[in-house]
């Protein structure tokens, strides 16, 4: 009981500070972060296929699962939003 107070203790502080990390970057400096943070979610999805090919019990292969749901959605979501990013420091074309 005491290791789950402590590891909820430290993802919470982890949610706290990467929010206050996140909410202070200028809007020039998003694409590059989430291409980063692409990778890095790149990187759990893999290691999350890992954790599920080699679960030995039931609730390690539910952990796993819901990482790759989370990593993909992630990966998927940024993906996206960087390209929005990027179309719009697109030139217009003129249709003349």
């Amino acid at each position: 009981m005491e290791t789950m107070i402590f590891n909820l203790f430290i993802f919470t502080l982890a949610c706290f500070v990467g929010f206050e990390v996140i909410s202070k970057v200028p809007p020039t400096l998003h694409t590059p972060l989430m291409s980063g943070a692409n990778a890095i979610s790149g990187i759990t999805l893999i290691g999350a296929l890992i954790v599920v090919g080699h679960a030995g019990d039931v609730m390690s292969t539910w952990f796993g699962f819901v990482a790759i749901v989370f990593a993909t959605i992630n990966v998927v979501g940024g993906f996206m939003v960087t390209d929005r990013m990027l179309n719009m420091f697109k030139k217009k074309e003129d249709n003349q």
